[in-house]
Formats: structure tokens, sequence, C-alpha cells
């Protein structure tokens, strides 16, 4: 009887580069934006939808709200967009499932279905409708 080497590390390394990837890469538009402040002109594009109307899209205050969240202001984060705010901890609870199925080799599915996306998109839809009526101005950016 002949002893297999232990391959069981690097496998777990390998399965494990695609969601490293994905965090450094989040981590860099977080680095970055943390570096170029979006409260200074000319930095980053104005939003559109509120160039051209006036109005708050769901992502209005989003590179300001990553801004703070990366110096630890996680009062003026949830100021500038809080949706923004749920969905870093969202992602943060997503990727660490991800990386624990992973290294136990399980596959990761996340299998929405027409309820839950339903709900995601009334969830958006509320948020920006608020944001933008005249008691909701404490969502404005």
């Amino acid at each position: 009887m002949t002893a297999e080497p232990d391959s069981a590390a690097p496998a777990v390394l390998t399965r494990l580069l695609v969601p490293a990837g994905v965090l450094a890469s989040v981590a860099g538009a977080f680095a970055y934006v943390g570096a170029v402040d979006p409260n200074e002109p000319g930095h980053y594009p104005a939003c559109p939808l509120l160039r051209l109307t006036g109005l708050y899209c769901p992502g209005c205050g989003g590179l300001r709200s990553a801004h703070a969240f990366v110096h630890g202001d996680f009062a003026a984060a949830l100021g500038a967009n809080a949706l923004a705010v749920a969905g870093y901890a969202l992602f943060a609870v997503l990727w660490i499932a991800w990386v624990i199925r992973t290294v136990r080799g399980r596959p990761v599915r996340i299998e929405l279905g027409p309820l839950q996306l339903w709900g995601v998109g009334a969830l958006v839809a509320l948020f920006t409708v608020v944001r933008n009526l005249p008691f909701g101005s404490w969502l404005h950016p």
C-alpha cells in the first residue's frame, strides 16, 4: 500500500484564488475611493440622472458613502447612501459564506426566485422614491 501525497492543501488554495481575487478587486476599489475624495469636484463624473432631472438615483452618494466607510465614519457613510452600506454588509456576509463553502469543497449557489428578485427591486424602488420625497430628505446624499 503506497501513501498518497496530501494534495488537499494546494487544492484548497487553488479554489480560493477566485474569492481572493474578488476581495482584492473590491479592496482596491475601496482603497482608490478612500484615497481620491469624491467630495472634491473633478475626480468623478456626476450622476446623469441627478444632473438632468434633479432626482437622486439609488446609487447617488455611493462614492461618498464608500469614502466615509473607508475612513471609519460609518454615520456619514449611512447618511450618504444607506442602501450602499447595506450592500457592503451583504457583500461581506456573502463573501465569507463563499470562502467557507469553497474551503469545504462545496459549490456556491445563490438561487433567487421571482419573489426574492421582486422584493429586492421593490426595496430599491422604495428607497429611490422615498429619498426624493420631502419627508425622505434624511436619505439625501
